[in-house]
């Protein structure tokens, strides 16, 4: 069902009829707030330093999983109180869905919210089409959909995750609460000596605190820059104690589910070993000081305490850039931040892991999976995406006429068109190009990828990827294999606001 997407929270029109100047004043004012629980409305701050909770699991059973998922508004716990949230199963994040390569998942979305919603499976290589990945499908209003996916028997293991895609409403659904994680776990996850004796999943966010559904409105610089809430949180607590003997070997499997704010993750006392990026695991651990996380990317690392003490898990800080550049605001930010608190441009304490009595560190794997040969190929195929937004004519209002476009080569998303077709088996380079003054993270559903090369940025670790972070005014080249699965689908940036305005494409592979 292809209909026409609804109104956003700030309307098209409102966003667009920002002028330069009103442009500048939304920006001071975005910047403004303070404190780290980010409160809206005077709600109670959250008590830091509860144990870490994992989300529910539902794990897969006779190779089939099959979930009913519960989307409503309501309230979840906060510290000494609770605190509004959109919910899966009442809870934000809903319950992490563990299944194996093979198996067939099938999920019922129950749309319990007053607007329209769907969902994706987001790092799932799977079909595009009908009732599986197919972002393209609306549950209205008190309405029910039963998706099916056939997980492939040789899909990788890794960390993936779902959230809603139904257009125009995706950052304000996301960052109100509707995300959870999916497991692909193998047989290799079966052996803790490899993978570590522990297994947490670490879902990150940043909602907006408050008590009632104001906390999901956004103003217009917000949604320009990319909505940030006021409170950096993991599986729904602030800082959380993760408890871990000496000796043991740590496996975290971390979801950056936030809508726009990005984590630079860092350990005291400690290296992160890097065994698995988002498109599954590397061929053998990477040891990294600190690691970048863009909004839809995951990671898995290795832990290894080997003394007792308290090491903070940190979010180094990381400047996105602004929409108008630095020139006219005197320099970068992280994006406005709704309710207070701090942005992700700032340092940030997200957990804190504690570890009891001494040991030497666990020996870590020296091999974890086969090398992927792909980078060794050829591309049949080179094509260009520029990812832009700027100021514009158009006499949409504002001063001077003047209006925000958000584009990829220049257009913005049609649902009835389709910008690229390609062929199945064949092997394609997208040569991403963002001149912008904010960094732009792009993701391709079902078909995942590697970066072969880029003009900027960290250097990239040597696994696949469904999401890569492109710099402001950089280039990134990823290698594409459309194998497997025919089907239409979408690209897009995973500033959940700006792919709401219109950054995104279609694809078509037969």
């Amino acid at each position: 069902m292809n209909d026409p997407p609804p109104r956003s929270v700030v309307s098209r029109r409102e966003l667009l009829g920002v002028g330069a100047g009103s442009l500048a004043a939304a920006v001071l004012a975005g910047c403004s707030g303070s404190g780290n629980g980010g409160s809206a409305n005077g709600s109670p701050a959250a008590t830091a330093g509860m144990p870490l909770t994992q989300p529910t699991v539902l794990t897969s059973r006779d190779g089939r999983l099959d979930v009913t998922l519960r989307a409503e508004a309501g309230t979840v716990p906060y510290g000494d109180g609770r605190r509004f949230a959109y919910t899966y199963n009442g809870s934000s994040p809903g319950p992490t869905l563990r299944v194996r390569p093979g198996d067939k998942l099938t999920i019922t979305l129950e749309n319990r919210l007053d607007q329209p919603t769907n969902l994706h499976t987001h790092g799932l290589h799977v079909s595009p089409s009908g009732d599986a990945d197919n972002v393209f499908v609306m549950v209205g209003p008190g309405r029910s959909h039963s998706y099916t996916y056939e997980i492939p028997a040789d899909h990788r293991s890794g960390l993936n995750w779902y959230h809603p895609h139904h257009h125009g409403l995706v950052a304000p659904q996301l960052a109100g609460g509707l995300f959870g994680a999916i497991v692909v776990a193998d047989a290799l996850d079966d052996l803790p000596e490899v993978v570590g004796s522990t297994e947490r999943v670490l879902v990150l966010s940043d909602p907006t605190i408050g008590d009632s559904a104001s906390v999901l409105d956004a103003g217009r610089m917000e949604v320009m820059a990319g909505r940030e809430g006021g409170a950096a949180l993991v599986n729904g607590l602030l800082t959380p104690a993760i408890a871990a003997a000496a000796g043991s070997l740590e496996r975290w499997r971390v979801l950056n589910a936030s809508a726009s704010r990005y984590y630079r993750l860092a350990l005291e006392g400690h290296q992160l070993h890097v065994m698995a990026t988002d498109g599954g695991r590397l061929a053998r651990p990477v040891a990294v000081d600190d690691v970048l996380l863009a909004p839809g990317e995951r990671v898995e690392v290795l832990v290894a305490p080997a003394a007792a003490g308290r090491h903070r898990l940190r979010t180094r800080g990381y400047d996105r850039g602004t929409p108008m550049g630095g020139g006219m605001m005197g320099g970068g930010m992280g994006g406005a931040t709704g309710g207070g608190g701090s942005s992700g441009r700032d340092p940030q304490d997200l957990a804190t892991l504690v570890v009891t009595g001494t040991a030497p560190a666990a020996a870590l794997p020296t091999s974890l999976a086969p090398p992927s040969d792909l980078e060794a190929g050829t591309a049949g195929r080179e094509r260009s995406f520029v990812l832009a937004m700027g100021m514009g004519g158009g006499g949409m209002g504002g001063m001077g006429g003047a209006m925000m476009s958000f584009t990829i080569n220049g257009e913005s998303f049609d649902a009835t068109r389709t910008n690229v077709t390609a062929q199945l088996g064949t092997v394609e380079d997208w040569v991403l190009t963002n001149t912008s003054s904010m960094d732009h993270p792009f993701h391709l559903h079902a078909w995942p990828f590697q970066v072969v090369e880029r003009s900027s940025g960290p250097d990239d670790l040597p696994g696949w990827k469904d999401t890569v972070n492109v710099p402001a005014n950089a280039t990134v080249r990823v290698r594409v294999h459309f194998a497997d699965i025919t089907g239409r689908s979408v690209y897009h940036c995973h500033i959940l606001d700006h792919e709401d305005q219109g950054m995104m494409g279609t694809i078509e592979v037969s």
